[in-house]
C-alpha cells in the first residue's frame, strides 16, 4: 500500500478511536466521569488537544516529510467532518431547533459564514505558540523575578459541551472558542506582569494607549506619562515593587494587600 495512503488511513483510525474514547469515558461510572472531567482542564486538556491537532502532524512529518504532514492535515479534517456528521445524526431530533451556524448564515450569508469559520483555523498555530510560551517562557520568570504564578486550569479548560443544544458543527466550534479564549486571556494576564514590571511607560500614541488599556489597565492606573523622566520610572518601580509583590498593579494580590492595611 502506498505510504501516504497508509499514513492517512492509520491517522483517521487513531483519531476516530480517540474521539470515541472521549465519548465513552463519562459512561464508565464514577471513575470514568472523574477522568473525563480532569481531561477538560489544563494540563490534561493540552495533551488531549495535542493528540488531535499536533500528534498527526508530527507523525506525518516524520514518516513522509512535508507530504506526510499534508496528508495528516487531510486526515484531521476527514475525522473532524466524520465526527460532525455522526454527532448531528446522533442528535437528529434537534435538527430543527435553534442553531448558531444556521442563524449566522441567514444573517451574513451561508458561504460567507462557513468560509469565515474555517478561516479561523489559520489562528491555531498562533494559539499553540502562546500556549507553549506560557509553559516554557513564563515559569522561569516566576522564579527569577518573582512574577505571580497562576492556576492554569482556572483559565484553560473547556465546558461548553455541557451547554444544552450545542450539537455537531456548533459544538466543535464553540469548544474551539472555549479553548482559545482561555489561552489568550492567560497570555494577556502574564503579559500584564511583564509590561508593568519592565516597561511601565505610557505610549506617546494616545490612540494606542486608549486601545490597549482594556488589556493593560496599568496604562491608565500607574504607568509613567510619556513626557516623564527616567527618575519617574525608577520611583514608580520602587513604589510598586519594594514589597516584593511583583504582580501588575491591578492584580488581585495587590487588592488583598490594600485590604489588610
Amino acid at each position: 500500500m502506498n505510504l501516504l495512503i497508509s499514513i492517512y488511513l492509520s491517522l483517521v483510525l487513531v483519531l476516530t478511536v480517540g474521539a470515541l474514547f472521549l465519548h465513552l469515558l463519562p459512561r464508565l461510572g464514577k471513575p470514568g466521569k472523574e477522568l473525563s472531567d480532569t481531561l477538560c482542564y489544563a494540563p490534561a486538556i493540552d495533551l488531549v488537544l495535542a493528540y488531535f491537532m499536533l500528534m498527526p502532524l508530527v507523525v506525518g512529518l516524520i514518516s513522509a516529510g512535508w507530504s506526510g504532514m499534508g496528508i495528516a492535515l487531510v486526515a484531521e479534517f476527514t475525522t473532524l467532518w466524520a465526527w460532525i456528521i455522526f454527532h448531528e445524526l446522533l442528535h437528529y431530533n434537534r435538527w430543527k431547533q435553534a442553531k448558531i451556524a444556521r442563524t449566522m448564515s441567514r444573517l451574513v450569508g451561508g458561504w460567507r459564514n462557513h468560509l469565515a469559520i474555517w478561516i479561523t483555523i489559520l489562528a491555531v498555530p498562533c494559539f499553540w505558540t502562546v500556549r507553549f510560551a506560557q509553559i516554557i517562557a513564563y515559569p522561569p520568570l516566576t522564579w527569577l523575578v518573582k512574577l505571580p504564578k497562576y492556576q492554569t486550569r482556572d483559565w484553560i479548560n473547556v465546558s461548553r459541551q455541557k451547554f444544552e443544544g450545542l450539537v455537531g458543527y456548533d459544538l466543535i466550534w464553540c469548544l474551539y472558542c472555549d479553548w482559545m479564549t482561555g489561552v489568550w486571556s492567560l497570555g494577556t494576564e502574564m503579559l500584564r506582569n511583564v509590561e508593568s514590571f519592565w516597561c511601565p511607560i505610557r505610549f506617546y500614541d494616545g490612540k494606542k494607549c486608549e486601545n490597549c488599556q482594556l488589556d493593560f489597565p496599568d496604562i491608565e492606573n500607574g504607568w509613567v506619562a510619556p513626557e516623564g523622566t527616567m527618575d519617574d520610572v525608577v520611583q514608580l518601580l520602587k513604589q510598586k515593587y519594594s514589597d516584593r509583590n511583583n504582580s501588575w498593579f491591578g492584580h488581585p494580590d495587590r487588592a488583598k494587600d490594600v485590604d489588610q492595611l
